[in-house]
């Protein structure tokens, strides 16, 4: 379990910071002053620290930059009220972010959230059954089909180079994960990484999160903010959902790229910008772009280099390794010791086509470990909802659905005939534009265009 230390001589402060983080599933245990927190922490290191910046007798500056000398891979997150320049340092000290006070919940939350990630990666990093071949770029990111690999190759090439990127993909195939690879191979590593999904909110809610505000600049706004893009100086920043911009903020983040530089709403003093953009969309945004729903200009300032990540349908040998990924994942959170899924429960997903990509799989499996008894997972484990949707029986034989059955038939004589589409017709007695609107259905990729 992540142990969380929080420093902080408000007796209200501590309680809800606890609260909030137990919540979490941390292990929490407050401090009204530095020197007891340094004290214990010479003697058993915590992996997470809230440190305020007004501290009875010690400033929270000089805590932050003893622990980061002495346990280097603690996160340590600065609270209070701060100057500009005290963020810059705080950053340059190591603190991996910096929350205003008043706290919010939700700010707590998402960096907590943010933090917990980082460690665990850290975490995986050194652990010695982590996967270690190809088909793992990074923690998490799987792929043993030559589309993962070719794009594992970008990814490699793309971190070393300092240039914004485009994520085009269907939800669930791993947006996310391709940012992080991106940063975490890059020069950027040791600095934020910060997410930020774009849909669902307004100008003014965009604007204030990603630029941060002044002091009155509008009602409510109690106190300076830093935002999103300044906190992660020297980092990346993941804008996630592009395509759902309002757009009169992507004229303003237009500016933004273009200029290098923020200003935060209500200041006049424009601040410069040493951050690397990935932005990320579910959406086709050259429709967009045709729709008038998306810049043109902002579009081609974001796609430098573009990712289209490929369906899980489209790339079905990935499928057991990103169950035996997921096996081990859920192993360590449930306490299990699943080893093997069964030749009957492995067809099974192998004929499915998974509308939700990856994360519909994660989801099963996850639920299949959690229930799972013995070191197998069995089809009894997948759950009633998937086997029927697939045509599985419980008694153990395969019964498919129609669909799977026609699939991977299809698939067969494609193989067999080299992709010769007017060989694999004759064969199928269907026409050839039939079997090509049934191979665009099934993503059946053609690996050889024969005609």
């Amino acid at each position: 379990m992540i142990r969380v230390a929080v420093i902080d001589n408000e007796d209200a402060a501590r309680s809800m910071m606890e609260r909030l983080l137990r919540q979490e599933g941390f292990q929490v245990t407050t401090f009204r002053a530095g020197k007891p927190f340094l004290a214990s922490m010479r003697q058993t290191p915590f992996d997470l620290v809230f440190i305020d910046l007004e501290l009875p007798d010690i400033e929270g500056l000089e805590v932050l930059q003893l622990v980061k000398q002495a346990h280097g891979k603690t996160e340590a997150i600065i609270t209070g009220k701060a100057s500009v320049d005290t963020v810059v340092e705080a950053t340059r000290k190591g603190a991996f972010h910096y929350l205003a006070k008043p706290c919010r919940w939700d700010d707590i939350i998402l960096m907590v959230r943010r933090a917990r990630e980082k460690i665990e990666s850290k975490d995986e990093n050194r652990r010695p059954d982590r996967e270690t071949d190809s088909t793992c770029l990074t923690p998490g990111f799987v792929g043993a089909s030559k589309a993962m690999q070719d794009i594992f190759a970008l990814i490699k090439k793309l971190a070393l180079v300092n240039c914004n990127v485009l994520i085009e993909a269907e939800t669930g195939t791993g947006k996310q994960l391709a940012a992080r690879a991106i940063h975490e191979l890059s020069p950027r590593r040791d600095n934020p990484f910060v997410y930020f999904n774009c849909g669902g909110f307004n100008e003014e809610l965009i604007c204030s999160e990603l630029f941060g505000h002044e002091k009155g600049s509008f009602t409510g706004a109690a106190g300076m903010k830093i935002g999103l893009l300044e906190s992660a100086a020297g980092g990346t920043v993941l804008l996630d959902e592009i395509g759902e911009m309002p757009l009169s903020m992507q004229i303003k983040l237009l500016h933004v790229l273009q200029e290098r530089q923020v200003l935060r709403v209500g200041g006049t003093k424009p601040i410069d910008l040493d951050v690397r953009i990935i932005a990320a969309t579910n959406r086709n945004l050259k429709q967009s772009i045709r729709r008038g729903l998306f810049r043109e200009d902002l579009y081609y300032r974001l796609n430098v280099v573009g990712i289209q990540l490929p369906r899980l349908r489209e790339r079905p040998e990935d499928i057991p390794p990103l169950i035996s990924h997921f096996i081990k994942k859920f192993n360590s959170s449930f306490g299990k010791k699943v080893r093997h899924i069964s030749p009957q429960a492995l067809e099974l997903l192998m004929a499915y086509s998974f509308p939700g990509n990856v994360r519909e799989l994660e989801n099963i499996i996850q639920r299949s470990v959690a229930l799972a008894d013995g070191d197998t997972l069995e089809i009894e484990d997948l759950s009633a909802k998937f086997q029927e949707t697939v045509g599985g029986d419980p008694g153990g034989e395969s019964l498919f659905s129609l669909e799977a059955v026609e699939r991977q038939h299809i698939k067969k004589v494609l193989q067999k005939t080299a992709y010769n589409k007017k060989l694999a017709s004759h064969i199928l007695k269907i026409p050839r534009t039939t079997l090509w609107r049934k191979m665009k259905k099934y993503g059946l990729a053609e690996t050889e265009d024969k005609k």
